[in-house]
């Protein structure tokens, strides 16, 4: 269900490239930029992070809804599809953390 959910956002995100910045809030943000939605995302994670400090479960849940759109907003604005999140993930499923990490230095 989550990966459907995933791809119908994702679907809608990229139409949203094609509509008008004034009857789209999507749009609106592709048509400021890269910079206005890098932004968004950050400010997102900074509500999550107060959210998780406040240990305000409803918060938690409703931030991190908002970042993970503004992070799809991201992948659909670089053309990059959310299933390759899932298969970057999958791919490190049962990889140590630290052995993950390490590779990743070389």
């Amino acid at each position: 269900m989550a990966e459907e959910v995933l791809q119908r956002l994702h679907q809608v995100l990229l139409a949203r490239k094609q509509a008008d910045p004034k009857s789209s809030y999507v749009a609106g943000l592709y048509a400021k930029g890269i910079d206005s939605i890098l932004k968004k995302v950050g400010e997102e994670a900074t509500e999550v992070v107060l959210a998780g400090k406040d240990m305000d479960r409803e918060q938690i849940i409703y931030e991190t809804a908002d970042l993970w759109f503004h992070t799809l907003v991201l992948l659909a604005h670089q053309n990059i599809d959310p299933a390759t999140i899932l298969n970057e993930l999958d791919r490190r499923f049962g990889v140590s953390g630290i052995d993950e990490k390490n590779s990743r230095k070389k």
